[in-house]
């Protein structure tokens, strides 16, 4: 196990939402193809919601450029 896969773990077991948002945005940027990153990223923007988080729209607007979501 990766020590960001550790991370990623502790983090949903201890239930801190604005961490994950973090871990999924760095899980993202050393994602090895183009569709593990929109996974991170959709991962990281949900959480993102979910705790008002400020990188929300920001995530929003890099799924909608990735074509992994609707522009609104």
């Amino acid at each position: 196990m990766s020590g960001l896969e550790a991370r990623l773990l502790a983090a949903h077991a201890a239930g801190d939402g604005k961490a994950m948002v973090a871990l999924y945005c760095e899980a993202a940027c050393v994602a090895p193809s183009e569709d593990e990153r929109a996974f991170f990223l959709t991962q990281a923007h949900v959480f993102a919601m979910e705790t008002a988080h400020p990188d929300a729209a920001r995530l929003r607007d890099t799924l909608v450029e990735m074509g992994r979501e609707t522009p609104l």
